[in-house]
């Protein structure tokens, strides 16, 4: 069905939807902490596996399950998700890790990293053109890095792996000839047999097992927080302007930010004063350029 647009070319659905991914992601670190005490890599496990009846029950409900079928049944398909689910489920892992051992302010640098990263990420794969302000951006990114480096004498490699992984995936992501909805299902499917391995392997240890009701139904709920956020990006991103989406985009890294500050008490120490101006900074001039751009194309 098609979504009303506004005057500006944004559709109202789209807003919505776009704007509810991010909240829930923004979030998702209090939900993530509840769970600190269970393996990250059983916490995994669960999201992929729980994930994959709420994406299947959303495409059957649009009746898209043939797209998914046909793709199974082509090798170069699969390879190419088998590809793009490795790399966010290292993602998600990571940013697991990083919630338990009280990093979430490296997990807040990667995501706003990354929209610098995937346009130095075209520059260099798919030769684009950067403008002067992009080139800055991307500089101020780098120096950002660098101090944080300097500082803790070792990379932020919390920061650089989140970055690099969803990075990477956003960018293969888009060569994989499949709708993103379909495409989600076929990568969780594609990760369940590893994740239920691990899950048999791990038995009666399991937190699934000798947990409580609390602990069980929030690892049934990682499907759910998994899941809908990506499918609401998903059909938010048919509905909207890149320079809307380059905007909204900033929502969840703020979120994480402002938790890790204000209710985890992460050390916000004068490296990262001055590392996290650098970067808003370097969002700022990027933002800018894509909505000049937007502008310019629109004319």
């Amino acid at each position: 069905m098609k979504t009303p647009t506004t005057q500006n070319g944004d559709s109202a659905a789209g807003f919505a939807y776009a704007v509810s991914a991010y909240l829930m992601w923004g979030f998702l670190p209090l939900y993530m902490k509840a769970i600190i005490h269970i393996p990250p890599v059983e916490i995994i496990a669960h999201r992929i596996l729980w994930s994959v009846p709420i994406a299947g029950a959303i495409l059957i409900a649009l009746g898209r399950t043939d797209d998914v079928i046909r793709a199974l049944k082509t090798p170069r398909m699969v390879g190419m998700a088998a590809v793009t689910a490795a790399l966010i489920s290292v993602n998600w892992g990571v940013y697991v890790w990083a919630i338990a051992n009280d990093r979430a302010l490296d997990a807040a640098l990667g995501y706003y990293i990354n929209p610098l990263f995937s346009v130095a990420l075209g520059a260099i794969l798919l030769r684009e053109k950067l403008a002067r302000m992009q080139w800055i951006a991307v500089a101020l990114a780098g120096l950002a890095v660098g101090i944080l480096t300097v500082s803790a004498g070792v990379l932020p490699w919390v920061a650089l792996v989140l970055m690099t992984t969803f990075g990477i995936y956003g960018f293969l992501r888009k060569t994989l000839p499949i709708g993103p909805n379909q495409g989600f299902l076929l990568e969780v499917l594609l990760l369940s047999p590893a994740a239920l391995a691990y899950l048999v392997w791990h038995g009666p240890d399991a937190a699934f097992v000798t947990g409580s009701w609390t602990d069980i139904a929030l690892l049934i709920g990682t499907g759910a927080v998994t899941a809908i956020p990506l499918m609401l990006y998903a059909n938010g991103a048919k509905g909207l302007r890149l320079s809307t989406m380059g905007i909204l985009q900033y929502i969840a890294p703020t979120m994480i930010f402002l938790i890790a500050v204000f209710v985890f008490n992460e050390p916000f120490g004068p490296a990262r004063a001055v590392a996290f101006p650098l970067i808003w900074l370097a969002l700022i001039l990027y933002t800018v350029t894509l909505i000049r751009t937007a502008r310019a194309a629109r004319t």
